[in-house]
């Protein structure tokens, strides 16, 4: 039986870098246990790599306070361990006058938030920056950034065994079960014992922390959101980075153009239901997940909004339909053809829901005398991922 002081459920970025300050910080004996035997193989790997400067969140949120640091510390990471990092900037767009005025609540939020911006009154204020896209006004913020998510990870991974901390790849962690001296986990390889667990599993956290009595008034939805790239001919389209205004309704963004850093653009992504929390095509499909998802009281709560499933339909549209996603992506740039669209990646978004059938759009975690569960670590995930880590390990540090 292997035995350490923390062990830490999960290896993508959220997991590594709780890993990374607390081995800087103390003289615990760490583990990482990662299911995959590559890292980044999940939510950590599969988006869109930007670096969102936090002009979107309320102010003194933990969201902007995450985002708005994240972003300089992530900057100033990848600078220093030669990870592609690409400062482009965002665009965002209005296409009407209802738009227009949500631009000047972002403004007042980045001015708060501490997040340089600047409002284009016009079409031709747009097209300085992106001759393609189309619109009425916009949002610009230049501190912006791509990131390559799975260079990123690996540099944490590879920092961390240097630190000394033991990184499990290819384990499971099947059941969690609390014992005299803390927690035994068993995995798909060996069981590990420790005396203090910390629980970033991401789209299986739920299912773990239920195990120990933990956040059972919430459970993970998975949302697909899929990916199209345009063809490299057509990739001028896209200079940096074009996102619609966001509605403070809708849950989700919208299908947005992303100019990465290795060249490439990228359309997407949808967010439409999938069928199981790892079911990255819209033909997989999970038995045992998808009847979890519906058989959960706060899923039917949450769908039974007339507007969530006018949401849905559109979102299941362009999911099984390119010509909808085409058209969806035409809305800011009215260049786009279907032909000029190729089926790229798609992620998994681990959505906490509660029972009351509300979506938890906050960063989430619980304490216990020996553990700290992280249910929901929602976007901006990766751009939070170095100072959420360092706080979550700031937690650790107290306890032991």
């Amino acid at each position: 039986m292997t035995t350490h002081d923390v062990a830490i459920v999960g290896g993508g970025c959220v997991g590594l870098s709780v890993a990374k300050h607390l081995a800087e910080r103390t003289d615990l004996d760490i583990a990482v246990l990662e299911k995959e035997y590559h890292l980044a193989e999940h939510q950590s790997g599969r988006n869109s790599g930007v670096l969102h400067p936090g002009f979107n969140y309320p102010p003194e949120s933990e969201k902007a306070r995450f985002a708005t640091e994240g972003t300089k510390r992530m900057k100033e990471y990848c600078a220093e361990h030669d990870i592609p990092c690409e400062e482009l900037g965002v665009l965002v767009v209005a296409t009407d006058d209802s738009e227009e005025a949500r631009l000047d609540d972002l403004a007042e939020q980045a001015e708060a938030n501490g997040v340089e911006y600047e409002l284009l009154d016009s079409q031709e204020e747009i097209r300085e920056y992106e001759p393609h896209a189309v619109g009425q006004a916009a949002l610009r913020a230049p501190e912006a950034a791509s990131v390559d998510s799975q260079q990123y990870v690996y540099t944490l991974g590879r920092e961390v065994q240097r630190e000394g901390v033991s990184l499990y790849l290819g384990h499971e962690v099947s059941s969690v079960r609390e014992t005299d001296e803390g927690y035994r986990l068993a995995t798909s390889n060996s069981d590990i014992d420790a005396t203090y667990l910390v629980n970033a599993a991401g789209l299986h956290a739920d299912t773990l922390a239920h195990q120990v009595g933990v956040g059972e008034d919430y459970q993970v939805v998975p949302f697909r959101g899929e990916y199209y790239e345009v063809t490299p001919d057509r990739a001028e389209l896209c200079q940096s980075m074009i996102y619609p205004t966001p509605d403070p309704d809708l849950p989700f963004l919208g299908v947005h153009y992303t100019r990465r850093s290795d060249g490439k653009v990228i359309v997407g992504p949808n967010a439409v239901l999938a069928f199981g929390r790892e079911a990255y095509e819209n033909t997989d499909f999970d038995l045992s997940d998808l009847k979890e998802t519906l058989t959960y009281d706060g899923f039917w709560k949450l769908i039974a909004d007339p507007m969530m499933l006018g949401v849905a339909w559109d979102e299941l549209n362009k999911s099984y339909r390119k010509e909808k996603f085409a058209a969806a992506s035409q809305k800011l740039v009215p260049e786009i053809r279907e032909r000029d669209l190729n089926k790229s990646y798609a992620g998994i978004r681990a959505q906490l829901v509660s029972d009351d059938g509300d979506l938890v759009k906050d960063p989430l975690f619980v304490e216990t005398e020996d553990a700290v569960h992280i249910l929901n670590a929602v976007s901006p995930g990766l751009t939070s991922s170095l100072p959420f880590g360092d706080h979550i390990a700031g937690l650790v540090e107290e306890k032991l």
